[in-house]
């Protein structure tokens, strides 16, 4: 294949999930509607968390912000899908495609970050609960948020600089339904395979900080449980850390399953499929997670409802 410059390069061509129009129309259907449930969804906690005064607190707070991150990792990749699937099209833009990758890492980074800092929370609430308010202020809050942001923009910055490097060849089709880095390096028509280590030293650094953040507060949060007497005690302490576990879960348990499943089948179709569970499944049963085993959050939603029926 002819090389050409990044910048050069009208547009790329991503291959999807079904060359059927017949299937394409029913997964048209189908990805509509779980993006407009993501959208209500997170919208919804965000609306709950910022109109209820009895939700001004820390934790309610980093949880509107990673709702916020669901709506930006989600739209950042779901539209253009869409938008294809609607109009039988494969193509992409060289900006678009550089566009998405700088917001699909933003928006991801954002995410682990939050919820590491989430997980930094839930350990002074627990192991801390004396000091919770006085630790946990609101200026703290601030530049946990902020520092989050900063992270994530570094991570996306990072990633763009690393695509302007390569030159890609012509009608690079890519086996996936948006431009995953991975994927589209290996298009670079002088691509060599070492080149993957930066991938691993972004993952290590943008991935491997925030996951061992969570891995230390849980430790110490499972220590201090243990030393409660009361096995009421102790469930009452879990269960306050139970919905963020589960979306830790979700959030990882996906992204390293297609990780895993990229590694082991080489089946484009399979591994589009196992990405599905991060960029679309994740932030769309986020907001029930936490609403389905949150009193707090069930009442402000209807409150919410009541005020807007």
């Amino acid at each position: 294949m002819e090389p050409q410059n990044s910048s050069a390069v009208i547009e790329f061509f991503l291959l999807g999930l079904s060359d059927d129009p017949n299937l394409q129309s029913i997964l048209f259907g189908l990805f509509l509607s779980m993006y407009l449930i993501t959208v209500l969804g997170n919208l919804l906690i965000i609306l709950a968390v910022t109109s209820d005064p009895h939700l001004q607190t820390p934790m309610y707070f980093f949880l509107s912000i990673l709702s916020l991150a669901d709506l930006g990792f989600s739209s950042s990749t779901v539209p253009k899908m869409l938008l294809n699937l609607q109009t039988h099209s494969k193509s992409i833009s060289s900006t678009g495609c550089l566009m998405q990758v700088a917001f699909f890492s933003f928006f991801g980074g954002l995410d682990s970050q939050l919820l590491a800092v989430m997980a930094y929370d839930r350990f002074v609430a627990i192991c801390h609960p004396l000091h919770y308010l006085l630790i946990m202020h609101s200026r703290l809050c601030g530049l946990l948020v902020l520092l989050s942001l900063c992270t994530g923009l570094l991570d996306s910055l990072a990633h763009c600089l690393m695509v302007s490097q390569f030159n890609f060849c012509v009608d690079a089709e890519i086996p996936s339904f948006f431009c995953n880095l991975p994927q589209l390096l290996k298009f670079a028509c002088d691509y060599v395979a070492n080149n993957n280590l930066l991938l691993f030293l972004f993952a290590a650094v943008f991935g491997g900080l925030p996951v061992s953040g969570i891995i230390y507060s849980y430790a110490r949060i499972i220590s201090s449980i243990l030393n409660i007497p009361s096995t009421s005690g102790k469930y009452k302490a879990f269960s306050t850390c139970g919905s963020h576990l589960s979306v830790v879960s979700l959030f990882y348990g996906t992204a390293i399953g297609a990780y895993c499943s990229s590694s082991i089948s080489h089946t484009p179709r399979k591994m589009m499929v196992t990405s599905l569970g991060y960029t679309m499944i994740t932030p769309m049963l986020n907001p029930f997670v936490y609403s389905l085993r949150n009193r707090d959050i069930k009442r402000a939603l209807w409150r919410l409802l009541r005020m807007t029926a």
